[in-house]
């Protein structure tokens, strides 16, 4: 009887930890699959109420041309712009959103240059820091999510 309730205890401690451990590994941050260097990180805005259009207009005049001249640069691969179809689509937590991919890890994670090319595309340097300023007063949060792709293919 006693062998019997041992190994009734050590199943259910096996149990219990192979439980934990396969929650932990469900919660545990994923790493980039290796299929594929480039990684994509999506910016999120939320835009104070009626200030929609002037901060597209703002991130298109003064953002957008230092983005796609890092695009040239061969740092980032695209930048897509997004915003929800309805007022509170979804989460309704962001009103305008950014998904760019760069080459690879380095790219994301190195030097960007942005403040040269700021230089060189704007030489207003007042006007642009005044827009720009402008720019982050209409907006009420801002959260960036780099992204570690799965690649579920090779998943068994």
């Amino acid at each position: 009887m006693k062998k019997i309730v041992l190994v009734l205890g050590i199943l259910i401690v096996a149990a219990a930890a192979m439980s934990l451990e396969s929650r932990v590994r469900a919660q545990a941050p994923a790493t980039q699959t290796a299929a594929r260097a480039e990684r994509t990180t999506w910016y999120f805005y939320r835009v104070k109420w009626g200030f929609q259009e002037e901060f597209v207009d703002l991130f298109t005049r003064n953002h957008y041309p230092v983005l796609k001249e890092e695009i040239k640069a061969g740092r980032m691969t695209s930048v897509r712009t997004f915003v929800p179809t309805y007022h509170g689509d979804g989460r309704a937590d962001w009103t305008f959103a950014v998904a760019i991919t760069f080459k690879d890890s380095a790219a994301m994670m190195g030097p960007s240059g942005e403040d040269e090319i700021v230089r060189r595309l704007y030489p207003d340097q007042a006007k642009f820091k005044k827009e720009e300023q402008r720019r982050f007063e209409i907006v009420e949060a801002h959260w960036d999510v780099p992204l570690n792709e799965l690649d579920l293919s090779a998943r068994k």
